[in-house]
């Protein structure tokens, strides 16, 4: 399927580091590793990650700023929420999620590291074909 409806970020490189924890292709640009580390994740038609969290001793967490298409969002044991260019997601610290593309469309957001002490990201399991063909 042809991008379309992609913003003035970068795509950037085929994001083969989390490819594991990724259905589907995504890429990452990353625009900023100074102050508050901020990439642009691109997810094709269907692209989503598996469940994560992200941890940390304090402070910590992610911001998702909606940039282009239309995507997914969803929290453990809540219903999934769907993102268009301009949405703001902000995810506290230990909150079990994903995120990734409708099966329509190319997504973008912008990923934000909240600054927080010792943090790190534990992956879950994949969001299975059932659970995403559902929305």
């Amino acid at each position: 399927m042809e991008q379309k409806e992609l913003s003035v970020f970068p795509i950037g490189e085929k994001n083969e580091a989390f490819a594991q924890y990724f259905i589907g292709q995504s890429y990452l640009a990353v625009l900023t590793t100074q102050q508050v580390p901020t990439f642009n994740v691109t997810f094709e038609p269907g692209c989503r990650n598996n469940w994560h969290i992200h941890h940390a001793q304090a402070g910590g967490g992610q911001m998702l700023i909606c940039v282009a298409g239309k995507g997914w969002y969803q929290e453990w044991g809540k219903e999934a929420r769907p993102l268009k260019p301009g949405d703001v997601v902000n995810i506290p610290e230990g909150v079990k999620h994903w995120h990734g593309a409708a099966k329509d469309s190319w997504f973008q957001h912008l990923a934000i590291e909240v600054p927080g002490v010792n943090g790190s990201t534990e992956w879950c399991v994949p969001v299975n074909d059932e659970e995403y063909n559902r929305l």
